[in-house]
């Protein structure tokens, strides 16, 4: 007779299969609908794999193509306030000629699964797919309900994912008063017996803009003192070289006191960037929470070559600390200098929670349970998530998808990056602290 537990799957194997079929469907967000790809593919092949174990799911389309899917896992108490747990199917494009291996080959090669969405973020995609398929699979009933969310469109403001679902089906959000989602609890070595996990606790704003400026049209060919392109060249330049004012944060300041401890050195509060230097990959991530950031990215100008346009534009990408939107339109207007237009392509409101409370000491003991090396800490994220769709609903929103990593992995540069890649290893590893984290929170 065959032993039925041993017939149930390993969720620890079972991830890297889903992941790896993830990372086969090509769900390139653009941001254009008619050139974006693949997030319905990817959401009924999330519908079905939770079909197969017996959870009913609703897809939800906001436009023919940009689909989301949304499960509820009944939870032993109803009377409790559900938990959230979302990620996004869409992924940013990726060239073939600049990568190692295809972006969507979903290969393992070197103990790593590479391809785009790997760590962005189809492997916490995959592993609470595989989490719940265990559980239907064995019996295993939550605390409290469970809200699964996969969504498309978050690499391009969320318009038709994360917010479509806030603004048009918030039903399918009912009770749900905290979240989880991606870039936090990964880990960061210190030494061989001690790894911070960074937990997400805040996030900075988005504020992409168009600059925009005007001059006198003209032929090329002549002196000409009024050149809209100039003009906006000129702005750019500044922009672009420019440090904002240093401004430490809540997050951040409890972040830097940990850093400050663990590594045993002094941190200038007018100069916490000497420190930050010290912390190698993450350097970056956490370098761009201290002070608003602008930077230009796209430009546009022009119909012919022979002839001055009146009108140039810029794209800027812009990120704003908690409560400082406002602070950072006046200094770019201050910056760039009177004669130009902005317009908000995107706007939404950085995001920031305290480092306490039930949900808190649960992501604490998984990590720790995992790995007795853990100290779980509070960061901010330098950019944005879904997290900020769904905090229009009152939820309190972490950034939790934990992932052991290599000392030596520059993990935030393979955000967007070529050759993204998560080790499989720390694939699994986050299954199981994921699992023990949802049983207990």
């Amino acid at each position: 007779m065959t032993d039925v537990a041993s017939a149930v799957p390993d969720p620890t194997d079972e991830v890297v299969a889903l992941c790896r079929d993830l990372l086969r469907i090509d769900t390139t967000n653009t941001g254009d609908n008619d050139t974006s790809a693949g997030e319905r593919r990817a959401a009924e092949y999330v519908a079905e794999k939770l079909a197969e174990v017996g959870v009913e799911s609703t897809l939800v389309e906001s436009l023919p193509g940009r689909a989301n899917v949304v499960a509820r896992i009944p939870g032993a108490d109803p009377g409790r306030g559900a938990l959230l747990v979302h990620g996004h199917l869409d992924v940013v494009p990726a060239d073939p000629d600049e990568w190692s291996v295809h972006p969507f080959s979903g290969e393992v090669r070197d103990g790593y699964l590479w391809g785009r969405g790997a760590i962005d973020m189809k492997d916490f995609d995959a592993m609470a797919l595989a989490v719940v398929r265990h559980w239907q699979r064995t019996g295993v009933r939550p605390p409290r309900d469970i809200v699964l969310a996969y969504t498309a469109d978050e690499e391009a403001g969320s318009d038709y994912g994360a917010h479509h679902l806030v603004e048009e089906r918030p039903e399918l959000f009912e009770g749900c008063t905290e979240a989880i989602g991606e870039v936090g609890g990964f880990s960061y070595t210190v030494d061989d017996a001690t790894r911070l996990y960074l937990i997400e606790t805040a996030e900075k704003g988005i504020d992409w803009l168009r600059l925009h400026a005007r001059g006198r049209p003209g032929h090329g060919s002549m002196v000409h003192d009024d050149n809209a392109v100039t003009a906006l060249a000129e702005a750019v330049a500044r922009i672009g070289r420019h440090r904002f004012p240093v401004t430490v944060t809540d997050t951040v300041r409890s972040f830097l006191a940990e850093i400050s401890d663990v590594l045993g050195i002094e941190i200038d509060p007018d100069d916490p960037e000497t420190a930050i230097a010290k912390l190698g990959p993450i350097a970056n991530i956490i370098g761009a929470t201290i002070r608003n950031t602008a930077n230009p990215t796209r430009l546009a100008a022009g119909y012919k070559d022979n002839v001055i346009p009146g009108r140039a534009s810029a794209t800027i990408d812009c990120r704003s600390l908690p409560g400082q939107s406002e602070l950072l339109e006046q200094q770019l207007r201050e910056l760039v200098g009177p004669g130009f237009d902005i317009e908000y392509i995107h706007r939404q409101p950085a995001l920031e929670t305290t480092f306490d409370g039930a949900l808190v000491a649960a992501m604490s003991a998984a990590l720790r349970a995992e790995d007795p090396g853990a100290r779980p800490v509070p960061y901010m994220l330098s950019g944005g998530t879904d997290a900020k769709a769904f905090s229009r609903l009152g939820i309190r929103c972490f950034g939790f998808a934990p992932l052991r990593l290599p000392p030596d992995l520059n993990f935030s540069a393979l955000f967007h990056g070529i050759d993204e890649r998560v080790p499989v290893d720390g694939l699994q590893f986050g299954v199981r602290v994921l699992d023990r984290f949802l049983r207990s929170c």
